[in-house]
Order: C-alpha cells, then sequence, then structure tokens
C-alpha cells in the first residue's frame, strides 16, 4: 500500500504511487534472475542472467530514488533528495567543455567498438564476444545521451 504524501498534488501522488508500486513488482523479477543465475548449470547462461541482474538492480535503486525524490519535493521537506535538480548552471563553462571532450571520446569509442564488432563475425556463434561489444555499444550509447542531455541543458541555463 502506498503512502499518502503530505501536500502533495493529484499528479505528485500518482507519480509516486506508480513508481513504488513499480519498485514492489520488480522485487520478484530481481528474485527471478538471481534464482535463474544460481539454478543453471550453463556458465554462460549464469553469466548473462548476472549482468542483467546488476542492470535490474540499478534500476530498482533508480526508482527508489525516483520515487523518494518526488516524496521529498511534493511534502517541501528540507531532506535532501537522491536525485539533485537540474543545476548545470553552475561551472557551466566547465561542464560543457568537459561534456564537449567526453562526447568525442564516447564516439570515438563507438566507431572502436563497430570495427571490433565486424571482426569478431566468425565467433559468433561460438563466443559472446560480439553480444559483450553489443552491451558496451549500447551502454556507450546511453553514455552519450546522458552526455547530450547535459550539454543541452547546460547551453539552455544562464
Amino acid at each position: 500500500m502506498s503512502q499518502t504524501l503530505v501536500g502533495a498534488s493529484v499528479f505528485e501522488q500518482e507519480l509516486y504511487d506508480h513508481l513504488t508500486s513499480h519498485v514492489a513488482d520488480e522485487v520478484e523479477t530481481l528474485r527471478a534472475y538471481q534464482a535463474l543465475a544460481e539454478s543453471t548449470e550453463s556458465q554462460a547462461f549464469r553469466f548473462l542472467a548476472e549482468l542483467i541482474l546488476k542492470d535490474e538492480r540499478r534500476h530498482h535503486q533508480m526508482l527508489e530514488d525516483l520515487a523518494e525524490t518526488v516524496k521529498v519535493s511534493a511534502e517541501l521537506s528540507m531532506e535532501p533528495s537522491p536525485i539533485p535538480y537540474l543545476d548545470l548552471h553552475k561551472d557551466r563553462e566547465a561542464v560543457l567543455a568537459a561534456t564537449q571532450a567526453l562526447l568525442a571520446v564516447e564516439k570515438a569509442d563507438e566507431k572502436e567498438l563497430k570495427r571490433l564488432v565486424a571482426q569478431l563475425k566468425d565467433f559468433k556463434d561460438t563466443t559472446l564476444w560480439e553480444l559483450m561489444l553489443g552491451i558496451m555499444r549500447a551502454d556507450n550509447a546511453k553514455h552519450r545521451m546522458i552526455l547530450s542531455f547535459i550539454r543541452d541543458h547546460a547551453k539552455r541555463l544562464h
């Protein structure tokens, strides 16, 4: 059962309820992945299930943090929130410079990973190597998404 937030708008309460419900539902998913990882004799399956489990745990924590942040905001408490407000105006020029440099690194990494994937085509049916590089490419795309968000918001904030 969800907690009623003091002073929350209808939207804030519904968002909080949705997030906390999703967090509760994810516990079963975490248990399922854990059970899969522990019960299989396949080392490859165990390895991959554990990769997913790590992501699922991180997602679970992010949802908990988001729910707590909504609660802190709605209740106007003086408690620190796990997810900060956008304050990219602070050190704006340094943030923009670092972001541009890091975006260049991530773009170069993407080219290198793509090249490596092409080299590993002959091993795709006998190893996890191509999959690992694909996961790294997905992470790289996520990093570029985060850095682009930072860049775009820092540019807008004065």
